[in-house]
Formats: C-alpha cells, structure tokens, sequence
C-alpha cells in the first residue's frame, strides 16, 4: 500500500512483477512507431559547408586594415541581406524550387520557407586561442532533394563570399573617398591659417617674440648711439663757439690794424675773454644757470656796440670795408662753415636715431599683446597642420588597404570543404525516431505504473498495517508459497501414480 506517493524499492519490485508487460509492450510499441514514423514521413536531406576567415597576407603592423568589423555582427548583417527576398526569389527561379507550390501558394510564402531551410552559424574558437574570435561560420541547408540541397548551399556560400568582398571593397573605398574629401578641406583650413599667419607677421615685422630680445639689443645700441651723437654735437657747437670767437677777435685785430690802431685792450679782446669764461662755465653748469645767462647777456650787449662801431667806421671810410682779410681769418671762417656743417649732420644723425628708437621702444610695448595674437594664429596653424598631416598618413594607409582590398590580400573568406552531397536524411533519422520511441515507451510505462501503484489499496506489510489501521501488529502468519505447495503434491501423486501403472501392466 502506498501512501503520501512515496514508492519504496519492495513496491516497485512488486508492481514490476505483477505487470512486467506493460513497459515491454509500450516500449516495443513505440519503438515500432518510430520506425514506422522514418519510412512514412518525408525525407529532408542536409548538405553543409564551413567557410573560415582568413588573416591578411601583410601584417597589420605593416598596413592597418580600415574594415574591422566583428564577425558576429558582420556575419548578422550579411545574413540579413542575403537572405531577403530579392536574393532568394532567383534562387528559386534559378532551380525551379518547389514547382508544386508555385501556381498555389504567393512567392512571398516560398522565399520564407527557403529561409528557413537555410541555417547560418558562427564556428566555436578553439579552446586555448588568445583573441577568442571565431574562426569562421558554417552554412547548412535542409531540403527535400540531396542534390538540390547542394546546388543551393553552393549559391548560398558563393553569395556569402561574393557579398563579403564587395562590402569590403566599398568600405574601404568609401573610407578612402571620405579621407580624401576631409584631406581637401584640412588643406584649405591649412592654407588659410598660414595666409593668416604670414599677414600677421607682414603686420607686426619688428615686433614678433623671436625679435624681442634683438629689439632689446637694438634699443640698447642705438641709445649708445645717441648719446655718442649728442656728446659729438656738443663738441661741435663747442668748436664752432670757440671759433666763432677766435674770429670776431681775429676781425677786430685785423680792423685796428687796417685803422692804424693797436690798442691791446679792445673790445673783441673782451669779447673773447667773455667767451673764455662761458665756455669753462658750460662745462662746470646747465646753460639756464644765472651767472651764465648774466654772462650771455654782457656778450650779446658788447657784440652790439662792436655792431655800432664797425657801422660808424664803414660810413666813415667807405673805401676800406672791402678788403683782403688775413689768412688766419679765412681759415676760421672755412672752419666755422665745417663746423655749423657738423652740427647740421650730427643733428639729423641725433634725429633719427631718435625717431629709431621711438620705433623700437613702439615695438617692445606692443610685443605683449603681439605675442599672445601670435600665440593664437601659431597654435592654430600647428593644430590645422597637425591634423592635416595625420589626415594625410591615414589616407595614405586607407588607400594602401583599398589596394590589398582588390588583391584579395586583405581578411577574406575561404571554404574550408565544398557542400557536401548528402547520402542519408538528415531528418527523420532511425536512431533517433527508434531511440526516442523506446525512451518515450520507457516513460509512458513507467507513469502507468506509477498509476497503477497509487491506485493499489491492499495491505502487503506489516508496515501497511500499522500506517493504515493504526494499530500494532501482534504475530504475523508466515506467506503460504501456494504455487511451491501444488508443485510437490503434483510431483509425489505423480509418482504414485507410476507404481500403481507399473504394477498394472506387470499383471
């Protein structure tokens, strides 16, 4: 008796004695209808190939590919696309597939059930590799005629390796075309940053931050120079003081003599003695200093009254003011023209290095604000040819991998078998349809079984009792083996039987 569902082994054996027929009924039953099942449905053969990925001929290292896809989402995509409609439609034309279909059910029904017909997966890596990619993908197709199901595994493969080598081949060209256009516009950037550039520095020539420091130096030598043409002039307009005096003295000297008189103490014998001292006083004071400008003024007054006097003489004696002046005071004069000449040279030496060095000085309080234009347009320019250059070397690799593209020396693919003929049905198959009917009768008998267990109410053990009636068992009387009792009552009435014939015939 089973209870709770619990089933223990003394069970089982008995309900497997009692109905030993049962699983060998139900298991040789479906294991026949499986059978029957392989020659009565129809056959569906499947013929496979396995295409694997090939590495580039040159390495990587060499020549970056520009076409680097994941084979999963590449392998998706392609499917996608090859197994539409407008691939599979000539297919089916091509082989004049399902002819008893084709005046019955749209075309749109057909290519579906080539679709299905057609399994793409990817190919397991192998265990241990480094980059674990798959090395290829392999292609089945399931159909109703073994050689027509290799007709179109061969299409299918062909397409696959067809369609891989054109979009490859466009990518990288498109790649390329892309660079190229992107090349075109980083050189116009290019060309109008160094125009920029150049303008900029046509502007500002002088004040560039490369020229600072000459600035500097410039700006330091042409003060030298000015002070050294400042000093130079000083000097000539000393001379031309100095010889100024010497003349107007020589002069005077000259008139008394053509007067016939020599008084030593004249009026240009003071004017030079004046001139004396203002020479020493220019070089000891400035000249806005008082006994200088008192000094200034008794020359200015004594050159007045020498003026009046030497009008007064010329009126009285006509005759006389054209005459041969004296070597000495020609040669003054010749001086005092060299000298004004001098200081006439010097002064417009001293005005441009003035006006140089306003220039300059210009230059270097403009170069801050110079420099950080400079800074801008030269970053700029160095970013526009930076991004040219490396526009340039990825071009330059984008048209090398185009041509390995068209040499087929790129990732290509590459069937490792051609589409096998398939000799057997790959559905349904014996071993399977007998195998699964066994398994199937096994189990169908084994939850009959169970059935018939849960529904057995008798009481077999002493342990039936006490779960059922609750109560202890007392004694128990041992099983009676009814079929061991009959045997041994047959076999001895049989041999008494024998004695009593054999003593009949002796008789």
């Amino acid at each position: 008796m089973i209870q709770n569902g619990e089933i223990s082994l003394a069970d089982a054996k008995r309900v497997l004695r009692k109905y030993w027929w049962i699983p060998t009924l139900s298991t040789l039953l479906l294991g026949a209808l499986g059978f029957v099942a392989t020659r009565v449905l129809p056959k569906k053969y499947t013929s496979s190939t396995s295409v694997l990925v090939e590495q580039p001929v040159v390495p990587a290292d060499y020549v970056k590919p520009v076409v680097t896809v994941d084979l999963n989402d590449h392998l998706a995509s392609m499917k996608a696309q090859l197994l539409s409609s407008s691939r599979l439609q000539p297919i089916i034309d091509k082989f004049n597939l399902f002819p008893d279909k084709r005046a019955k059910v749209p075309m749109g029904v057909l290519v579906d059930d080539l679709e299905k017909s057609v399994d793409v997966e990817l190919l397991q890596p192998m265990s241990g590799a480094i980059d674990r990619q798959p090395p290829g993908f392999r292609v089945a197709v399931t159909f109703d005629n073994p050689h027509v199901a290799q007709q179109i595994c061969q299409e299918i493969t062909s397409m696959f390796m067809e369609q891989n080598s054109k979009r490859r081949m466009e990518q990288a060209t498109d790649t390329t075309e892309f660079l190229s256009g992107q090349l075109e516009q980083a050189k116009v950037k290019m060309d109008a940053q160094d125009t920029r550039l150049a303008q900029f520095k046509r502007q500002y020539l002088g004040s560039l931050p490369e020229e600072e420091q000459a600035n500097l130096q410039l700006l330091t030598g042409l003060n030298t120079q000015l002070e050294a043409a400042t000093q130079a002039l000083n000097r000539a307009q000393q001379d031309k003081a100095f010889s100024e005096t010497m003349l107007n003295q020589q002069e005077a000297n000259w008139k008394l003599l053509q007067n016939g008189q020599q008084n030593p103490d004249t009026q240009e014998q003071q004017l030079a003695s004046l001139q004396d001292q203002m020479t020493v006083l220019l070089t000891r004071y400035t000249p806005e200093h008082p006994d200088l400008i008192k000094l200034k003024a008794q020359i200015e007054d004594l050159k007045k009254r020498m003026s009046e006097q030497l009008a007064v003489s010329a009126a009285a004696n006509p005759s006389q003011t054209k005459t041969h002046e004296a070597p000495q005071v020609q040669q003054l004069r010749a001086k005092i023209k060299q000298d004004e000449v001098s200081i006439a040279e010097l002064t417009r030496r001293q005005t441009q290095i003035q006006d140089q060095i306003r220039v300059i000085q210009g230059r270097v309080q403009s170069s801050p604000m110079v420099e950080e234009q400079f800074k801008e347009l030269t970053r700029n320019y160095q970013a526009a040819t930076e991004f040219y250059n490396e526009l340039m070397m990825k071009r330059a690799n984008s048209a090398m991998a185009t041509e390995l593209e068209h040499q087929q020396q790129s990732e290509t693919f590459r069937v490792l078998d051609p589409p096998s003929y398939p000799s057997s049905p790959s559905f349904p198959k014996l071993s399977i349809f007998v195998g699964g009917g066994f398994g199937a009768g096994l189990a169908l008998a084994l939850g009959v079984l169970f059935v018939l267990a849960m529904l057995d109410k008798a009481i077999y053990t002493e342990w039936d009792v006490e779960k059922c009636l609750k109560l202890p068992v007392l004694v128990s009387v041992p099983r009676l083996d009814v079929a061991a009792f009959y045997k041994s009552e047959v076999s001895s009435h049989g041999k008494s039987s024998n004695i009593e014939a054999t003593e009949t015939l002796k008789a």
